[in-house]
């Protein structure tokens, strides 16, 4: 299985140097300008003005340009000072993922890459599809919890799955996890329930994990088991996500829930879920609604081998 995330790299624009001048020139707190704005009726918190002015992210949605606007106001600029040094915003969301498909070749990654982990954790022969441990110990239940921070980064995934045994002896599961970001680190691995991390390589290049999830007991075959695991990434800033969230599941799932929680401040306007399961194979999208907890949730049943996921927009 692989859960990942694409993102881009933060760099230091015209608008980041023109403000935290502007700010240095006025001689205001980030506190004091957040409660000018919010005097004004301007709702910006502290850390998305800290991330303008160092680069790590810029104004897109239509709320942020008018803040910009007021904030030309506040730190005495002239009018459009800060907004025409903007760049356009960054591909993302929607558009970014209508083509899609399930292939071969992993999302986010070089297959090369994958297989020089799988053999440092001694699973040499995990990606052939006539291994006979595909047999033996079956993903039926999956939960994907992806939370998303004020920055619109991802804070942690926490994932709990159930297995079903297809022969005696069964007693721990290959995670593959693709960050997407390979400068934003990669995420720490928590084993939170009913199992312990077993042996485990990373590829920073690639922003790639592969770890063993070993169970706290063997079962046999018939037999269920319920592990709980988390992937914790450091912040702020997250790593940027571009507004989305997916698993790639190269084998099928009899169910599937994923669920995404969103940072009251920045919760999105819409989201789809999306899913492809072949190249010739037409994409399905749904309009989802945000729940009274700031979240949405979609639900694969009998799905894979395919794509499955969540994109958002601002």
């Amino acid at each position: 299985m692989v859960t990942g995330s694409m993102a881009d790299q933060p760099e230091t624009t015209a608008f980041a140097a023109t403000l935290r001048a502007a700010i240095a020139t006025s001689g205001l707190s980030l506190d004091r300008i957040q409660a000018r704005l919010q005097a004004r009726g301007v709702a910006v918190s502290v850390t998305a003005l800290s991330y303008w002015q160092s680069g790590k992210r810029q104004p897109e949605r239509q709320s942020s340009l008018s803040a910009v606007r007021v904030l030309e106001e506040i730190l005495a600029v002239p009018p459009g000072a800060l907004l025409s040094l903007l760049s356009p915003p960054r591909p993302r969301g929607v558009s970014s993922h209508r083509s899609r498909t399930v292939t071969e070749e992993p999302q986010t990654f070089p297959l090369e890459a994958l297989q020089r982990l799988l053999d440092k954790v001694g699973a040499p022969n995990a990606l052939e599809q006539r291994h006979q441990q595909h047999h033996q110990l079956k993903l039926v239940g999956l939960h994907d919890l992806c939370e998303i921070a004020v920055d619109g980064g991802q804070r942690a995934v926490t994932a709990r799955a159930v297995f079903q045994a297809g022969a005696d002896g069964q007693d721990r599961w290959l995670l593959v996890y693709a960050q997407g970001d390979p400068d934003a680190g990669q995420p720490v691995l928590h084993a939170v329930r009913n199992c312990e991390v077993g042996r485990n390589e990373v590829d920073d290049e690639h922003g790639l994990t592969v770890a063993e999830l070993v169970f706290d007991r063997p079962i046999d075959r018939g037999e269920t088991h319920l592990i709980e695991y988390s992937l914790v990434n450091d912040g702020p800033p997250y790593p940027e996500c571009r507004n989305t969230s997916y698993r790639e599941f190269r084998r099928p799932v009899r169910e599937y829930l994923l669920e995404i929680r969103f940072d009251p401040e920045t919760a999105p306007e819409r989201c789809w879920q999306y899913s492809s399961q072949g190249a010739d194979a037409p994409a399905d999208r749904r309009e989802l609604k945000l729940d009274q907890g700031h979240g949405v949730h979609a639900v694969a049943l009998d799905f894979g081998p395919g794509v499955f996921g969540i994109d958002w927009e601002y």
